[in-house]
């Protein structure tokens, strides 16, 4: 299996060791909508949109996005994932320096 890092910065998984950074960057777009202000303060809703900078599916290659960009694929893509920073991330002084594992 090819892993593609597609995020900014070199990514240690556990079990796969570091994961370099590819250069590619995949981006979703924003879209804003002003909502109800709350207590006179303006408040507004955010949707992702079309992902871009994607490379199309290849065999046996898995891409690494970020979260924002996977939540924007709506599980359309099987061959993308997230790293998983949650609760079992690998820390240190707080800050996280490696992954268990991915997020789909």
């Amino acid at each position: 299996m090819n892993f593609v890092n597609c995020t900014p910065h070199d990514l240690t998984v556990e079990g796969l060791g570091v994961l370099p950074a590819s250069g590619i960057l995949p981006r979703c777009a924003t879209v804003r909508n002003v909502a109800p202000p709350v207590g006179g303060i303006r408040v507004t809703s955010q949707t992702m949109g079309e992902v871009t900078g994607l490379p199309s599916p290849a065999p046996d290659t898995i891409y690494i996005v970020s979260g924002m960009v996977l939540g924007a694929l709506n599980g359309t893509r099987p061959d993308v994932v997230a790293p998983d920073t949650g609760a079992d991330a690998i820390r240190e002084n707080g800050q996280i320096v490696a992954v268990r594992g991915f997020v789909c």
